[in-house]
């Protein structure tokens, strides 16, 4: 099959394709169940309110109703089109579906770069994955097409110089010369985004598309091989996003994350998908970019707005596929584009971190949606959607302070027969149905926990339910996970809304690297989870004081806050997951039949790393090949920074160590070529009482070892 050439691309506004049609009438269908549901729940709230609505409070109440429950129902509905497309084999307007085979096998592959951004990761760990990518590209026999860039953003010099020996180190290993590259920006610029973009102005007319991973990523050489012919045969996409997996969980959490997003996702990835076509969403990691198309049109300015609206752009995945979608090129996600892996947070706390960095720029995705002229409407509802996926937990916040004070009112203050302003000769009576009020509850309870079981179903139906442990083990596990899941709700429902508020107020974030190993201690577990265990505590006994049944209306939500130290603690824990492992529970099939990809990885992350007592930093300034290779990756600084400042610091650092310099002071000596010589050639003549002298006695017995 002849692929068109790169003058020969279209975007998709040239003409309005079928799935166009398709789509308008799937989303048409998807706002009829919702607002159609939503009516019909609130309509029977306004019943059960004992005013019906005549008051203000009782409105209030009604009105966060509707906008919550409208929310959970677009995830239910979601997920019950995956089910639907899933039983009749699959969305027959999905790229895949479009070709053959053996017509995509037929394609010849394009230049290809692999872009890894990092920001303070664990070296080893993270070098590692890309090594993994490399050999499986390599054992493919499809190497030649592709290149590597590690973008660091790093601003610890031990972290950096630790980078670049490790680059240098793989380089070697895998005969990558001019294939693997490393570069770090001397200026960290509007975050990750800034340094990709940092990347294609300098080099990205060499490639035709980009793969973006993570420092977590991994993807397979089968998928990006699929991914690059896709993108070959279909002129009009920009973007092709997988659906990643998340893998190596260790901790109870982390297995928790791990299992809940194997066994779910494909339901919610497949009907997210049909509904959205070819107006997805980019979730900025772990997918293909047409190169050309996405320097012309995605580049990202600093918003204008007041407060969080204002500067740059934090989270830039949506923002630069609704960018792509404006330009007239389609966005999609394809979920049958498998062996696609991420990997989650350990903890809860660490967790949350993230959440707080994505909280502002999901929150500023806001200002975007409103004001960025020409975005495509599913582009607008994507932002809508990122953004509710944090204003929920401050919304149903104050649903529940809302009842709280209803509650209160109806028991402590007099009935009152003409409530906030109702006039007239007749009163307005209070009525209670509660047998209403425990239909509304249950379909609730059917909208949150339905998909679960509907995944459930489809794992039988497609026979998947021995990579999950055989189905009494995979039953199990789901129940485990629903378990969790509500523990888990009230504690982010809490932390999301002082995050929502934190950046409303624009309060400043640091951004750092993520943990991947260490537990939380109790501790830690008390000084963050504190607040809301007394909270919880406080609500509890002010209902029971209140009224019984309200007290144990209140249980789901308060007892989880009550037990948020155990439990952030509990779930932390590595023996708790790996046990749960050894039973084969919360197993998902990558760890039943691991890929060849996966194997590599593991495997390169399991190498014993040697012990030293040398920092980078120390090694950078006395190994002789180290020090060369960090002089070649410096620049000459004597004239960008004071020389008299940078002699001063060279000679400081000489005296006493580098720990009597800043890290700003530091990372500008290790940039200089000129202070890299000098400090290597005089630290191998300090005095063995000095600072260095014990550097080179240690270095020695190292070396005789």
């Amino acid at each position: 099959m002849a692929v068109m050439s790169d003058l020969c691309e279209a975007p998709a506004a040239a003409g309005f394709t079928r799935w166009r049609l398709v789509a308008a009438f799937r989303r048409a269908l998807l706002i009829v169940f919702v607002f159609g549901q939503t009516l019909v729940a609130c309509y029977y709230l306004l019943w059960v309110l004992p005013y019906h609505g005549g008051t203000w409070l009782e409105l209030a109440i009604l009105g966060l109703f509707a906008v919550l429950y409208a929310w959970i129902a677009v995830g239910f509905w979601v997920a019950a089109f995956g089910f639907l497309f899933r039983l009749m084999g699959g969305d027959r307007y999905s790229l895949l579906r479009r070709h053959r085979d053996r017509d995509l096998q037929s394609v010849p592959l394009a230049r290809t770069a692999i872009v890894m951004p990092v920001y303070h990761e664990p070296v080893h760990w993270t070098f590692s994955g890309l090594k993994a990518v490399y050999r499986d590209l390599e054992r493919s026999g499809h190497l030649e097409h592709f290149e590597f860039f590690i973008l660091s953003d790093s601003r610890e010099p031990d972290t950096w110089l630790a980078e670049q020996a490790a680059w240098h180190e793989l380089v070697r290993e895998l005969g990558a010369e001019g294939r693997l590259f490393y570069r770090r920006r001397p200026v960290n610029l509007n975050y990750k985004s800034g340094n990709v973009a940092d990347l294609l102005r300098r080099w990205g007319r060499r490639y035709k598309y980009m793969v973006v991973l993570d420092a977590d990523s991994l993807i397979s050489a089968r998928t990006l091989v699929k991914m690059v012919r896709l993108m070959e045969l279909e002129p009009r996409v920009g973007i092709l996003q997988t659906n990643p997996n998340i893998i190596n969980g260790q901790s109870l959490f982390a297995r928790l994350q791990q299992f809940a997003n194997r066994f779910y996702s494909p339901l919610f990835a497949t009907g997210l998908a049909a509904i959205q076509m070819g107006d997805a969403a980019f979730w900025g990691h772990n997918a293909i970019l047409r190169v050309r198309p996405f320097m012309r049109h995605c580049g990202l300015r600093k918003l204008r707005g007041p407060g969080i609206f204002g500067g740059p752009i934090m989270s830039h995945d949506f923002v630069e596929a609704a960018y792509m979608g404006r330009a007239g090129y389609e966005v999609w996600l394809e979920p049958g584009l498998g062996e696609s892996f991420e990997e989650s947070p350990p903890t809860l706390s660490d967790e949350l971190v993230r959440d707080n960095r994505w909280a502002k720029g999901n929150l500023q995705h806001l200002w975007i949606m409103l004001t960025a002229p020409g975005l495509r409407f599913a582009h607008r509802m994507a932002f809508l959607n990122g953004v509710m996926a944090y204003v929920a937990s401050p919304l149903w916040l104050l649903f529940l302070i809302c009842t709280t004070i209803e509650a209160a009112r109806m028991t402590l203050a007099p009935i009152d027969y003409f409530p906030d302003g109702h006039q007239g000769l007749f009163p307005l009576w209070p009525e209670w149905r509660p047998e209403w009020a425990l239909a509304l509850a249950l379909s609730t309870v059917v909208l949150l926990f339905l998909p679960k079981i509907l995944a459930l179903v489809d794992a039988i139906f497609h026979r998947l339910v021995k990579g999950f442990g055989g189905l009494g083990r995979l039953t199990v596990s789901v129940l485990i996970e629903i378990a969790v899941s509500v523990l888990l709700a009230p504690l982010r429902m809490l932390a999301h809304s002082r995050f929502v508020l934190a950046a409303l107020f624009n309060v400043s974030l640091k951004w750092a690297g993520q943990n991947r190993t260490e537990e939380t201690t109790w501790s830690e577990a008390l000084r963050t989870q504190l607040p809301g265990m007394m909270i919880g505590i406080g609500w509890s006994a002010f209902a029971w004081s209140l009224d019984r049944l309200f007290f144990l209306w209140s249980l789901p939500v308060a007892l989880p806050l009550v037990l948020a130290v155990p439990t952030s603690v509990l779930l932390s824990r590595v023996s708790i997951g790996r046990s749960l492992k050894a039973r084969h529970l919360l197993v998902i099939p990558e760890e039943q039949a691991p890929l060849a990809i996966l194997e590599d990885a593991r495997a390169a992350r399991a190498q014993p790393q040697p012990c030293t007592g040398l920092r980078p930093v120390d090694r950078a300034v006395l190994i002789p090949d180290l020090n060369r290779l960090h002089w070649s990756l410096a620049r000459d600084h004597r004239k960008a920074v004071r020389e008299d400042n940078l002699k001063a610091a060279v000679t400081r650092c000489l005296k006493s160590g580098p720990d009597t310099l800043s890290a700003s002071e530091l990372s500008q000596v290790l940039q200089d070529q000129s202070s890299l010589a000098e400090l290597h050639r005089k630290a191998w003549c300090a005095p063995p009482s000095g600072y260095w002298g014990r550097r080179i006695q240690r270095l020695t017995r190292e070396n005789d070892s």
